[in-house]
């Protein structure tokens, strides 16, 4: 079994500019060598580095400092000193930083493979920068400048195009399974997904990412169950797809209930896109129920589902096109630009 970190806190620091070297020129039948101190290199950078083939955080978790190198001083004949190295984070699509403090975003890496986060020091120039017609010997250099160093936060948010919300054993790790080639763990006890899973649905020339957040409950925007610790991970996607157990008895509040949960975790989760299924339309008595749900949202996309004998397979996939249509600004395979990526992605807590 191995964790899913989504969060965790670094101390970082780019490295300090070198000092500017004070230097005068002594040659043997060279007269009035005059100033040749050469300037200080650059401290190094702290860089975030998007990797696509992570999944996690957990790398950050076992190495918990990451500090650039310092400049080094300048030298004699005017010789610069040598830039410091930069210091590469490496971090999974999604990644957002924050500070420690007050959890303020400082920069959302989503669409980008690399950013500096923090800038090391100038180097300081050498006292050759500083010679005039009436300062001739100038016996002075600048220092380098400061690094930075602070403490952030770091967190991921899964992008995917549409996530699946429901109460446990709900069918979404069935449905995963079916519509992409992810391996969620399928069991008829509650919780069996227990972190985020994610797989690629093709559709003609058109990919989807599919996202299974695990199984939200009532109350979990206030703790229960373990849905606040993934709510947040909605918030990427373009489109939702609510899955209720036809078979259940809670069938005809689930939705609600849900919709609430999202509502009081944020607000703004409302608006995305979504579609109603209603699963495990090959049990008994669950076409009846079906037209229940259906006729208590009647402004609503509803369709029924059975993974195990393919019914409405296609309609579902039709309709997670349609959701991500309505938002352009996505588009298809906006997550990267390659399958390779997210073409064999599982989540899985027995990987």
């Amino acid at each position: 079994m191995i964790g899913f970190s989504d969060e965790t806190y670094i101390d970082v620091a780019s490295g300090h500019g070198g000092a500017g070297c004070v230097s005068f020129r002594r040659e043997k039948f060279v007269p009035k060598g005059g100033p040749d101190g050469g300037d200080g290199g650059k401290g190094g950078d702290v860089v975030f580095v998007v990797n696509p083939s992570l999944r996690t955080l957990d790398y950050l978790k076992m190495k918990r400092s990451f500090i650039a190198e310092n400049g080094q001083n300048g030298q004699g004949a005017r010789c610069y000193g040598r830039a410091g190295r930069d210091v590469e984070i490496p971090v999974p699509p999604g990644t957002v930083i924050k500070d420690a403090q007050t959890g303020e975003i400082l920069a959302d890496l989503s669409g980008l493979s690399r950013y500096v986060f923090l800038k090391g020091g100038e180097g300081g120039l050498g006292n050759w920068h500083f010679r005039t017609a009436t300062r001739q010997t100038p016996r002075f250099a600048q220092p380098g400048g400061e690094g930075v160093s602070m403490r952030i936060g770091v967190e991921l948010l899964i992008i995917a195009d549409i996530g699946f919300v429901g109460f446990p054993n709900a069918g979404k790790s069935s449905l995963l399974n079916m519509l992409t080639n992810a391996r969620s763990k399928v069991a008829d006890y509650p919780f069996t997904t227990k972190i985020p899973q994610l797989g690629m649905m093709r559709y003609g020339d058109q990919d989807l990412v599919l996202a299974d957040i695990p199984g939200i409950i009532e109350g979990a925007s206030q703790g229960l169950g373990m849905g606040i610790k993934f709510l947040k991970h909605i918030s990427r996607t373009s489109g939702l797809a609510f899955l209720i157990d036809l078979t259940g008895d809670n069938y005809l509040d689930a939705f609600g209930i849900l919709r609430g949960e999202l509502e009081a975790f944020a607000p703004e989760l409302l608006d995305k896109p979504f579609v109603i299924i209603g699963t495990k339309t090959d049990e008994p008595d669950t076409a009846g129920r079906l037209a229940n749900l259906k006729a208590k949202y009647p402004d609503y996309k509803v369709l029924g589902l059975s993974v195990y004998i393919d019914e409405a397979v296609e309609k579902v996939k039709q309709a997670f096109i349609e959701l991500v249509s309505k938002q352009p600004e996505r588009g298809f395979s906006s997550v990267m630009d390659t399958d390779a990526v997210y073409s064999d992605v599982h989540w899985s807590e027995e990987s």
